[in-house]
């Protein structure tokens, strides 16, 4: 999976980029879309490309200040928080303050992304984050919020994501995508508040771009006491996934889900049958363990077991192949790091 294309929709609304300064562009209807706010419009790239003169740079603050002059925020109900000035080395502090100041000028704003940096802007593993939680702090009544987030470094500061324990009681849908999540942020989510959070997705990595999530770290969400609603789990991309998978075999928060997902990480035959030989998953609508390592045998036996009962079963390999070394050993690896 790569991150060369940009999000193409939020909150059920396609993703609509507002325009760089100097573009002549009939602007849609403040709530028809969901809008895109870069620091360095997609413009940049193309106009080099094609060899014609590059717009004046506009940092992602003059940019919000013109989305806000130019279109009736009163009416927006989703945005998207594209690169901002330097990814690599800067924090998107100063465009969090910015929300925070508009707060008031957005009461409808009920979805936000923070963070849809491609490849060419800033690999995954590169993005520098900070403390996201002020956000839903200050927009109580948002239903989405969504971050993409990695390790970047500034003058030996390394700019990464947190997420302290906090109350929020609108929530229904977060997500966090990694390559390499760290642990603390994963208990901070499972230490929340969010009585109304239906769907939630963690992209976990690996240790070598800073994952260093474990079972037990999970512990509070494969309970699921601090989440009554939660019908859709998705404890993906990681390293440990045949782990996971046998700690959910007996996790109380199963019983309640309808989708329960363990895509693109490292999953193996083992993790498979702590699955199988664990509580029924019968009462599931849909399993998703594409990007996996599974063996044929076990593909058909989770088929066999899931898919009369209705469940549906997703078991795309994608590009998960597996090679071996030297020593004949199966090298698995997840969908998303670097």
């Amino acid at each position: 999976m790569s991150f060369y294309d940009r999000m193409e929709e939020l909150y059920g609304l396609p993703a609509f980029t507002f325009p760089a300064r100097e573009a002549a562009t009939v602007l849609p209807a403040p709530d028809a879309v969901a809008w895109r706010i870069n620091g360095q419009p997609d413009a940049v790239v193309w106009r080099s490309t094609v060899g014609e003169p590059l717009p004046e740079e506009e940092c992602w603050d003059e940019a919000f200040d013109r989305f806000c002059a130019e279109v009736d925020t009163t009416r927006v109900p989703a945005l998207i928080v594209g690169s901002w000035d330097d990814p690599l080395d800067t924090d998107p502090s100063q465009a969090i303050e910015s929300l925070l100041a508009a707060r008031d000028r957005l009461p409808a704003l009920r979805s936000l992304f923070l963070g849809d940096i491609v490849g060419e802007e800033a690999e995954i593993s590169m993005i520098s984050q900070t403390d996201v939680t002020p956000l839903l702090a200050g927009f109580p009544a948002l239903e989405e919020f969504g971050v993409r987030a990695g390790e970047g470094n500034s003058m030996g500061e390394v700019l990464r994501l947190r997420f302290p324990a906090l109350r929020h009681d609108a929530l229904r849908r977060l997500t966090v995508q990694s390559g390499g999540l760290r642990a603390d942020v994963v208990r901070g989510v499972g230490a929340s508040e969010l009585p109304a959070l239906e769907h939630l997705d963690l992209w976990l990595g690996i240790s070598e771009y800073g994952s260093d999530c474990t079972v037990a770290d999970l512990e509070p969400i494969l309970y699921g006491d601090r989440l009554p609603r939660l019908r859709h789990l998705a404890l993906r991309n990681s390293e440990i996934q045949d782990e996971i998978a046998a700690a959910l075999a007996s996790a109380p928060v199963v019983a309640r889900l309808d989708v329960l997902d363990l895509s693109m990480g490292t999953l193996s035959d083992d993790g498979a049958a702590a699955l199988l030989e664990g509580q029924p998953l019968t009462h599931l609508k849909k399993l998703d363990l594409h990007h996996n390592f599974l063996s044929e045998p076990f593909r058909q036996r989770i088929r066999e077991t899931l898919e009369p009962a209705g469940v549906e079963v997703d078991l795309d390999r994608g590009d998960a192949e597996p090679d071996a070394d030297d020593d004949d050993t199966v090298q698995r690896y997840v969908a998303v790091a670097e």
